[in-house]
């Protein structure tokens, strides 16, 4: 079975303090976030063929000595400190196309009107990335391909990121219907606790926030982009 996933401080002071696993995996989950950002600021406008390099730009200030991960013992909110940041390498990218260190981020208050869709763009994909390693971790917990926990996880796979209805899944792997929504309710109730534990570690709080938190993230993801 795999071993499982650092918590995400575990993993920013990992890859802050050099570690190459960690610096791995903080790229794998944050860089899809990067992106989506980058290319909601850009749509469309003479900077989008800079995405790729702004985006490599971005984790390689990161992980640089000094770079902004060297602060992680500074940051209360990840979420918040990595808007920061790539708010203020766009910046530079927009005055020059340069990739000089980043600015220190000044925070979310009183963010301008013209932002707040990619404020939005950014907190989408940061939901996403959340229900990814969320379901990650129940993939990884589940047990020996075949076994009952690994095709639950299979079975949320196709509903969640393939998006595909029960029906067509169960006419695909040849099951009953009525037997597939019983075994995805129990597969939502484990990604529901996994979920929770992913959550909390990125915004602590109360079970009730927590909760209340991991619902606005699912139904931000369920919006229209």
């Amino acid at each position: 079975m795999a071993s499982p996933p650092s918590t995400s401080w575990t993993l920013i002071r990992g890859a802050a303090a050099g570690h190459l696993p960690d610096r791995a995996e903080f790229a794998l989950r944050y860089e899809p976030v990067v992106r989506a950002y980058l290319a909601a600021r850009w749509r469309d406008g003479p900077r989008l063929p800079d995405l790729d390099d702004a985006t490599q730009t971005a984790l390689l200030e990161c992980f640089r000595e000094g770079g902004v991960l060297d602060r992680s013992d500074e940051i209360r909110c990840f979420h918040a400190f990595l808007y920061g940041v790539l708010r203020n390498l766009a910046r530079r990218f927009e005055a020059d196309g340069a990739g000089g260190p980043a600015e220190p981020p000044r925070g979310l208050d009183a963010l301008p009107a013209s932002e707040e869709s990619l404020s939005r763009a950014f907190d989408r994909a940061w939901a996403l990335a959340l229900v990814r390693e969320a379901l990650r971790r129940q993939a990884a917990r589940a047990g020996e391909p075949g076994s009952p926990g690994d095709r639950r996880a299979e079975l949320l796979r196709l509903r969640f990121q393939e998006d595909l209805p029960i029906r067509e899944i169960a006419r695909r792997i040849g099951s009953d219907p009525a037997a597939l929504h019983h075994e995805y309710a129990r597969a939502r109730e484990e990604f529901r606790e996994t979920l929770h534990e992913v959550v909390g570690e990125e915004h602590p709080g109360t079970p009730g926030e927590v909760g209340r938190k991991c619902a606005s993230l699912l139904a931000l993801i369920r919006s229209p982009g």
